[in-house]
């Protein structure tokens, strides 16, 4: 699992894409608070009806109250409630005027729109997808990115859905990152995706941050939630990785016998027990291979000649 509390530095070994740069960044946009234009709608409304009431004695009246009814109405309409977690894009005839984050209730300019924009935090789930990895074996993997908007400008003039944008770009990320690295490497300074979960999910969040910044979201944490072998190369990967285990074990257990082999021969000659030439050497480091390198158990044979007869 990786977590990003910043931006992540940039990878000189991942092939980053060429992102444009944004046209448009987020700024504060200008509002006050909402509770004194909402008493001033309502007491707008109270004296439209007021004069109306009124128009039955002087039309003039009427007059005046549907003014003022239309006045009140006007300045309700700029009023807006923001909760927590939540913004407001505020443009005016097609102009970026600014955002508001403040939460409560706020009024702006009542001729602008808003567009209400969440700025809390979600993720997505990849389904499980089948690539290739770098040696060209069919395998499934599939990845949860955490995220949020970070400029809510760039959401939402710089991409034409953001939601849909970083559900397609973390696809294509994740397919990316599988196709550049094998499930298991070969060699031992080599990255694997199995091997190397910690390595891997920093560079899939590298290229997840150049990916989506233009959207102006912001990666919290990137993992691999499922990686496995294709179905239908699953039971001889499997083949081969117990082999592999077989032949790390036998040579851990040869290295050991070694060593005690020579732990052996060295108190032997030590302390004086008994004088071997090479040849006697030769067949005593036979006998204690086969001892200690064997898999089943030993029969032992009483030899009550000599080594020569």
């Amino acid at each position: 699992m990786t977590t990003h509390d910043s931006a992540p530095t940039t990878d000189p070994d991942v092939d980053l894409p060429d992102m444009p740069d944004p046209q448009v960044r987020e700024f504060t946009a200008h509002s006050i608070g909402g509770g004194l234009a909402l008493l001033l709608g309502l007491v707008g409304l109270l004296g439209a009806v007021i004069l109306f009431a009124a128009g039955s004695v002087n039309p003039g009246f009427a007059v005046g109250g549907a003014v003022v009814l239309v006045a009140a109405l006007i300045s309700l309409r700029g009023l807006n409630t923001v909760a927590p977690g939540e913004a407001r894009v505020v443009q005016l005839f097609g102009r970026y005027r600014g955002t508001i984050r403040q939460d409560g209730l706020r009024w702006v300019n009542p001729f602008t729109s808003r567009t209400k924009i969440s700025t809390r935090v979600r993720n997505h789930e990849t389904a499980v997808l089948k690539v290739n990895d770098a040696y060209g074996n069919p395998i499934e993997l599939a990845s949860v990115v955490v995220w949020k908007v970070k400029d809510t400008a760039q959401a939402t003039f710089e991409v034409d859905n953001y939601i849909e944008f970083v559900a397609t770009q973390t696809e294509a990320a994740v397919r990316h990152i599988a196709i550049e690295y094998p499930y298991d490497a070969h060699e031992e300074d080599g990255l694997s995706l199995r091997g190397n979960a910690e390595e891997i999910t920093e560079k899939l969040a590298v290229e997840l941050h150049a990916r989506v910044a233009a959207a102006g979201v912001h990666i919290i944490e990137s993992r691999f939630t499922h990686l496995a072998y294709a179905p239908e190369i699953a039971s001889a990967m499997l083949q081969r990785q117990q082999a592999g285990a077989v032949v790390a074990a036998r040579r851990l257990i040869v290295d050991g016998a070694v060593g005690m082999v020579e732990a052996a021969l060295a108190r032997i000659a030590e302390q004086d027990i008994v004088e071997l030439d090479s040849e006697r050497k030769a067949a005593m480091v036979s006998n204690l291979l086969v001892v200690l390198c064997g898999d089943r158990a030993v029969q032992p044979v009483m030899n009550t000649g000599s080594l020569y007869q």
